[in-house]
């Protein structure tokens, strides 16, 4: 979802081009955790990452003490939520997220956002590898067919709805698993950045039903060192056009003004956006 969601933004702000000068372009990249660190060491200018990741990287907690607070990382706004998504096999037992100590997971790539909140989540249920009977670090763009081959029993990710990826890992006997107990509950009472969430049912082959998870929102970010008069154009660009921008891709299709500019944005907002977002009334 992320690269699509950033083809968009730069498909409509290279629209323009000729009358603000600014050109964009997309790099497929690690994911959510990788995009953070390349913000800021090795002039990214702009990532889409998950509203946890941003939360912990601005602070230099969760996976970024050794680097410390990234006090140079600017929110621009937020774009679609993320529910936490597991699919396993229909034939390994697994309905429930505490079913799958002793299977075979899938956890997701170093580097990534799934990896990275599938380690919060293993914490918040006590777990570590050797609660599973096997553990892999397939990307999200092999694991799909992991699943379908036999190779694991369960895999997991964080992904806007509905998803060619979760549509790909449905396509042989899966259920969608409901990650709701206790332990998933305090984890989303204790931090700001998550929210109970539900998969709508009817969107994948075998899951005709709800499926209650928890989640964040996919967000874009961007370096302090980013002009103000760049950023001012991309969220002008983007919420002047919002409901082209909406058409883009089907998981863009409920994205809410307010909700984009005031939700899920933990580390300070980038002065270009601020300025825009102040001017049309969206922030005091």
């Amino acid at each position: 979802m992320y690269f699509p969601a950033s083809n968009a933004i730069c498909r409509l702000l290279n629209q323009d081009r000729a009358a603000h000068g600014i050109r964009c372009m997309v790099q497929p990249t690690g994911g959510s955790m990788h995009n953070l660190q390349a913000i800021r060491f090795d002039g990214l200018e702009f990532g889409v990452v998950q509203s946890d990741l941003q939360f912990h990287a601005y602070n230099g907690s969760g996976g970024f003490e050794h680097d410390g607070a990234f006090d140079g990382l600017r929110a621009v706004f937020s774009l679609h939520p993320e529910p936490f998504t597991v699919i396993a096999r229909a034939d390994s037992g697994i309905r429930v997220f505490d079913d799958l100590a002793g299977k075979r997971v899938n956890i997701g790539n170093p580097g990534s956002g799934q990896r990275a909140t599938m380690e919060v989540v293993m914490q918040a249920m006590g777990w570590g590898l050797d609660s599973f009977a096997q553990v892999t670090e397939l990307s999200p763009a092999r694991q799909a067919q992991a699943l379908c081959d036999n190779d694991v029993d369960a895999i997991v990710y964080a992904v806007g709805h509905p998803s060619i990826a979760i549509h790909d890992a449905t396509a042989c006997d899966t259920v969608l698993v409901k990650v709701d107990n206790p332990a998933i509950r305090a984890l989303v009472d204790k931090h700001e950045y998550y929210s109970m969430a539900t998969i709508a049912g009817g969107m994948y082959r075998g899951a005709e039903d709800d499926t209650p998870t928890f989640g964040m929102r996919a967000t874009l970010v961007a370096s302090a060192d980013v002009p103000e008069m760049v950023t001012y154009q991309l969220a002008r660009t983007i919420f002047e056009n919002l409901d082209q921008f909406r058409g883009l891709h089907s998981a863009l299709n409920g994205l809410d003004r307010n909700e984009m500019v005031n939700e899920a944005l933990s580390a300070k907002m980038h002065a270009g956006a601020k300025s825009y977002f102040q001017e049309v009334g969206l922030l005091g």
